[in-house]
Parts: structure tokens; C-alpha cells; sequence
């Protein structure tokens, strides 16, 4: 039992390694470009980078996983994580950075999902519902601090890039020494667009948004915070408020959509996002950043990072619960297309009225995904109360892979068992060799 918790703590504290890194360089990389005279738009290119290597990631990397295996693969995409940063550091192009970042998108997801399918073969099927949470705090939180490592240097110097690398390089070690034995092949990923919004056009049009919304506060957050003469502090702080928002307000929205239609409660989200987003445009015009605009903040990551997991939520309470994986997987990729196009749109409007321009997309976005929601309950009954899933919080969707919702509770791990022409030939026996 305690060697079993201490391995689940050892690949935890990988996660934590990983995401330490990635916060670090998810807020670094745009505050340096913003520094060295990047364009909205070349900076919007470098978000949508990283958002096409995420995705085709999440397609590519279970196949390379059934040839490599799991520890070969992990150790792989975090070398090149860390080789990434580095080149960060060493090239300062914008075109080049575009390829890094989609570089770094790729490996992350691979890493993800590597390491979600060896918790998840951990755990029992009873305690999978206590991992997801602990996995989806525990990646917040240290994304969260990773973004506070800015402060500890000048982002025109080059620690924080070796900072960086130095916490993806110690990713490797947990997943490395682990002693999990063949875990599953990974979960890939059936696209089927038209399926997915006959199933629920509300969840659809709603994952696209989330990720529009999401990839511009993420790329142009730090944007705004450089543009506008905030403190390399006050810029952490101002995307650790918006995490906050999303462990605060994720499961009242959660559970309030148990009880009531979802899509009532998606309007509700969207009409919160439309507030805070003109709030903090009305007082940043003034240049208050004071304590209520940083709670403007906070309600605007409260409803950024929760419209994802309300979208998942009601796709699957028209689905089998043996089809959760595939529906979610498949709202990740439409999720995905729209963090490709989020920080391209950011780009333009910031480029049109100015740092509060990324407000302005958000605000424009979560209309959208509000009206959509509303007119979506004229057209369609709500499910009846007994065939509904419960709400469960998903953590960052930025975040998520198919491994992801694998370890969802509200999945059915006998749905997922290997076809037989899925399963991997068995491995040779490793020669041992001698010195007489």
C-alpha cells in the first residue's frame, strides 16, 4: 500500500516539475517577445504554434508510444522540452520561436499523457475520482507558481530560459526509475466533427469558443501586463488570479448545472465573462489596478477556465457512458482549433484599440458562447434528471489529453480495453552481459 501511494507521489511530483516549467515558460516567452519588439501579430503566431503542436500531439504520440514504449517516449519529449527552451534563449527570432513553441506544444502533450496513463494504472477504478482531483489541483497550483518564477530574474536575460530547462530535465526522473509494468497503450483520438455536434451543438460550439477565449487570455495576458508598465510580479499575479477564479468557481458552476439545465448555466458563465471582461477594460483604460480590478480578474478566470467543463459536461449527458472518452477526447480537438485561432484574433483586435483589445476578444467570444447556449434551450429538452452525469471539475483544458479522461471517474475503463490487433507484441527479455 505505501510503496503503491509513494510511486503515485513520486509521478505527481514529475507533473509538478513539468508544470513548474511550463508556467514559467508559458508567461516568459510572451513577455520576452513583447520586450525584443514582437508584433501582436508574430506574438499571436507563437500562441497558435503551441496550440497545433498540442493537438497534433494528442494524435501522434500514442503511436509513437506502442513503438518506442512509454519511458523512451516521456524521456524523449522532455529532452526536447528542455532543448526548446534553451533555443529560446540561444535565437531570438519570431518566426523561430513559432516553430519552438509548436516544438514544446507537441512535447507537452505527449509528456501528459504518458505520465496520466501511468497514474492511471496505479489506481483503482474506487480511487480514480480522489486522483482526478488531486492531479487537476496539483497541476494548477504549479502552474500557477511556475508563472511566479518570472520575479527571480530579467526576462531579458537568459536564466529563466535555463531555469526552465533545468525543471523539465528533472520531469524525466520519477517516470524513469518508476516500476510500473506495461502500462496500457495510450487512448488515440477519433475526430468525428459532424458526430459531435449531433450529439450536442451547444457542447460544440462551446469547446471552439472556450478555446478562442482561453488561448487569448493565456498568450496575451502577460502581453497586456508588459504593454501597460506592470512589474514582472504584478504579471504573475495577474494570471495566478485567473487560476484562482477557475479552483473557486469551477465546482459552485459545477454543481449549480447539476441541478438546472447546463446550457442555463453556460449562459450564466458567459454573461459573468462579459462583466468582468468590461470591467477590466473600464478600469485598466484608467490604469487602476487596484483590488478591483484584480478581483475583476478572479471572476474572469472563475468563468474562462469553467465554460470547458460545463461543454464536457452537457456533450455527455446525451452520450453512453461508454462513448465519455471518445466524446470528450473529441471536444478536446475542436477545443483545440480554437485555441489556434484565439491568439490570431487577439492579435488583430489588440493591434486595432490596444492592450485592452484582449478584453475586448474575450468579451466578444464569451456574447457568442451565451447567446449560442440560450438559443440552444429553445431548441433541444434538457436531459431527464436520471440520465445526467455529475459535474467534474477537468482541471486547465489547456491541460487536458485523452489520457485525461481516462482517469475521469465518470468514464467506463471497460470501454477502453485493447482491441486485439491494438495490443503490443510482448517485449524480449533484456540481455544481460557479463564481464569474466
Amino acid at each position: 500500500m505505501f510503496r503503491q501511494l509513494g510511486a503515485l507521489f513520486a509521478l505527481l511530483g514529475g507533473m509538478i516539475f513539468l508544470m513548474l516549467g511550463g508556467g514559467l515558460q508559458g508567461i516568459l516567452i510572451p513577455v520576452r517577445g513583447q520586450i525584443e519588439g514582437f508584433s501582436a501579430f508574430q506574438l499571436g503566431w507563437i500562441g497558435t504554434g503551441w496550440a497545433i503542436g498540442f493537438t497534433i500531439g494528442c494524435i501522434v504520440v500514442p503511436h509513437l508510444v506502442r513503438r518506442a514504449g512509454h519511458v523512451r517516449t516521456f524521456s524523449t519529449l522532455t529532452a526536447l522540452l528542455s532543448v526548446s527552451v534553451l533555443m529560446n534563449a540561444l535565437f531570438v527570432d519570431a518566426n523561430f520561436w513559432i516553430v519552438l513553441r509548436a516544438m514544446a506544444g507537441f512535447c507537452f502533450s505527449g509528456c501528459y499523457m504518458v505520465a496520466e496513463s501511468w497514474l492511471n494504472e496505479r489506481v483503482s477504478n474506487e480511487q480514480r475520482g480522489s486522483l482526478f482531483s488531486i492531479y487537476a489541483i496539483t497541476t494548477m497550483v504549479a502552474m500557477a507558481a511556475g508563472q511566479y518564477l518570472l520575479v527571480i530574474a530579467e526576462p531579458t536575460r537568459e536564466t529563466l530560459f535555463m531555469v526552465g530547462a533545468i525543471l523539465y530535465a528533472l520531469a524525466v526522473v520519477p517516470t524513469a526509475v518508476s516500476k510500473a509494468q506495461s502500462p496500457a497503450p495510450l487512448t488515440s483520438v477519433n475526430l468525428d466533427i459532424p458526430g459531435l455536434f449531433r450529439n450536442s451543438p451547444a457542447a460544440a460550439v462551446g469547446a471552439f469558443l472556450s478555446g478562442v477565449i482561453s488561448a487569448a487570455w493565456t498568450n496575451f495576458g502577460p502581453v497586456f501586463g508588459q504593454q501597460v508598465g506592470m512589474s514582472s510580479a504584478l504579471i504573475a499575479t495577474l494570471l495566478a488570479a485567473a487560476l484562482l477564479g477557475s479552483v473557486l468557481f469551477q465546482y459552485p458552476l459545477g454543481k449549480l448545472s447539476d441541478m438546472i439545465d447546463r446550457r442555463f448555466v453556460m449562459v450564466i458563465a458567459g454573461i459573468i465573462g462579459v462583466a468582468a471582461g468590461s470591467m477590466m477594460t473600464f478600469l485598466s483604460q484608467d490604469g487602476q489596478y487596484n483590488t478591483l480590478f484584480f478581483l475583476a480578474v478572479v471572476l474572469y478566470g472563475g468563468v474562462i477556465y469553467s465554460i470547458y467543463s460545463l461543454a464536457v459536461a452537457h456533450a455527455n449527458d446525451f452520450a453512453d457512458s461508454s462513448d465519455f472518452v471518445k466524446i470528450s477526447s473529441g471536444l478536446l480537438l475542436v477545443y483545440g482549433f480554437g485555441t489556434m485561432a484565439g491568439p490570431l484574433l487577439t492579435a488583430q483586435m489588440m493591434d486595432m484599440i490596444g492592450p485592452s483589445g484582449v478584453f475586448t476578444t474575450t468579451t466578444i467570444a464569451h456574447t457568442a458562447f451565451a447567446a449560442y447556449a440560450l438559443y440552444r434551450t429553445f431548441r433541444r429538452d434538457q436531459v431527464d434528471e436520471e440520465d445526467r452525469t455529475d459535474f467534474r471539475t477537468l482541471g486547465l483544458a489547456r491541460t487536458n489529453t485523452p489520457e485525461s479522461y481516462v482517469l475521469d471517474p465518470r468514464s467506463s475503463p471497460e470501454a477502453y480495453t485493447l482491441e486485439e490487433e491494438d495490443e503490443l507484441p510482448p517485449m524480449p527479455p533484456p540481455v544481460i552481459v557479463e564481464n569474466n
